[in-house]
């Protein structure tokens, strides 16, 4: 695969300035997947061509992609697909690995034409899409003259026919910058598949690259659910970068999963402090990879630290962030366990404090009384914190949203929570303060729901029973 840059501009030689490269060498990495070159086949006056050249290893990816398998259960789609061939998440590792300094906007002996907006054509030979029209509905909006011519399938592999491709030529005046971002952005976004593994860091790469314009781009959703590919992702960006359908804040802000962990740490925080005591054992319920955890272990008064989740791959993944192999003092007072709330579990007992964040709405409905049972009958901690979606700020995405999260199984109005959390009161032996968590629409609430339950002492129970 192949991607052609050509500056249209005198002296094009600048090109070279722009791109860190000389235009007089040839540049070859070597990267996980294969191997990229760099060249410069056409240098005139007024037109300076780059190429950049993709060569992906079919070995070596099918290796990364049944690493762990035998060689009785290998597929075999890591050796027959279209991925060495088709621009998409290869191509665009492997721009951000030829021209990371140029991306950055920076240009230490042409800086003013960095940033300046220049005479671009971009050729890429064959591109995946999800649709037709997809690749205009995505660069256009963005002031590109789009050609995508596409490619005929053997009509014997109909097979083929989930996937399209094309032909694409880009033509736009536009800062080099901005028009890498784009590319690396949009490409794998087009495709709709990437080759590693996407997580919540693909969110920041967004942050950095798309700040600008993505917000506002008509065909956002599209391109959010192409580039991250798992609705949990997509809906937290939803969350934290535009608070009404259609308006976009200026810059990025905090996104609301952050915020509500924030929250919910100064809520653990403040909790401990009205325990007065050296050290408050706390829990976190449904930890998943750690993010609430590594809040928690940077206060001293937090001994021991447990969390617990269903996922050993999420546990690992909470290990690695907290460094529990490397720092033998957050070890000491950090334990990962896995386990199920559906199920009574001694090892829960007699801690201070518990968490339940986000976690609730991943139940199906007939579960949630017994996990409640087992939480505030059981587990039974002094304090928890518990958060779950606001199903009327919902509305503010987009009638057409639904659910935030594919693995969402319900979520709750305000009137709704409010209710299960009377219930809890009327049953066991807490009281509740009900708030919320990050931005508020006038009409439809906060983001997120937030409820603190204190244990009541024995004689605010039995007045509450008179009552």
């Amino acid at each position: 695969m192949l991607l052609r840059l050509t500056l249209h501009y005198s002296p094009a030689t600048d090109l070279g300035y722009l791109l860190h490269k000389h235009p007089d060498r040839t540049f070859t990495r070597t990267l996980s997947f294969g191997q990229s070159q760099l060249f410069f086949p056409h240098i005139a006056p007024d037109r300076c061509t780059a190429v950049l050249q993709l060569e992906v290893d079919p070995v070596a990816l099918s290796r990364q992609v049944e690493r762990g398998a035998s060689a009785t259960t290998a597929p075999l789609e890591p050796y027959v697909n279209d991925r060495p061939y088709v621009s998409g998440s290869f191509m665009a590792v492997a721009l951000k690995d030829a021209f990371g300094t140029a991306m950055s906007g920076r240009s230490k002996e042409r800086p003013e034409l960095a940033a300046q907006a220049l005479d671009f054509d971009v050729e890429l030979p064959a591109v995946a899409v999800r649709g037709e029209g997809q690749a205009e509905e995505f660069f256009g909006p963005l002031g590109y003259a789009v050609t995508a011519t596409p490619i005929p399938l053997d009509p014997d592999y109909p097979e083929w026919d989930e996937v399209s491709y094309v032909s694409l030529r880009l033509r736009s005046t536009v800062r080099l910058q901005d028009l890498l971002a784009h590319l690396y952005v949009l490409l794998p976004a087009l495709d709709g598949r990437k080759h590693y593994f996407v997580n919540e860091a693909e969110i920041e790469k967004l942050e950095r690259y798309t700040a600008d314009w993505l917000p506002t781009h008509p065909a956002r959703e599209a391109i959010l659910r192409g580039y991250l590919r798992f609705a949990p992702l997509v809906g937290q960006v939803r969350e934290g970068w535009w608070a009404e359908e259609g308006t976009a804040a200026p810059e990025p802000v905090e996104r609301a999963h952050v915020g509500r962990l924030d929250a919910v740490a100064e809520q653990l925080q403040a909790l401990a402090a009205e325990a007065g005591q050296p050290n408050v054992s706390v829990l976190d319920l449904g930890c998943g990879e750690g993010e609430l955890l590594w809040r928690l272990v940077r206060s001293s008064v937090f001994r021991p630290i447990v969390g617990m989740d269903l996922s050993a791959q999420s546990l690992r993944r909470a290990a690695e962030r907290l460094h529990l192999h490397e720092r033998p003092e957050v070890a000491a007072r950090v334990t990962l366990w896995q386990g199920s709330l559906t199920y009574p579990d001694s090892r829960l007992h007699g801690f201070d404090l518990a968490a339940l964040v986000e976690v609730i709405e991943h139940l199906e409905p007939h579960r949630l009384p017994a996990v409640t049972a087992q939480v505030f009958g059981g587990v039974a901690p002094r304090a928890l914190v518990v958060t779950t979606p606001n199903a009327e700020y919902n509305q503010v995405f987009g009638a057409e949203a639904g659910l935030r999260h594919s693995d969402h199984r319900f979520e709750w109005t305000r009137a709704e929570f409010a209710a299960w959390v009377h219930e809890i009161e009327r049953r066991y032996p807490y009281r509740a303060a009900i708030s919320g968590v990050g931005a508020e629409h006038p009409d439809h609430g906060h983001i997120t729901q937030m409820a603190v339950f204190r244990r009541r002492t024995e004689t605010e129970h039995a007045q509450g029973d008179t009552a």
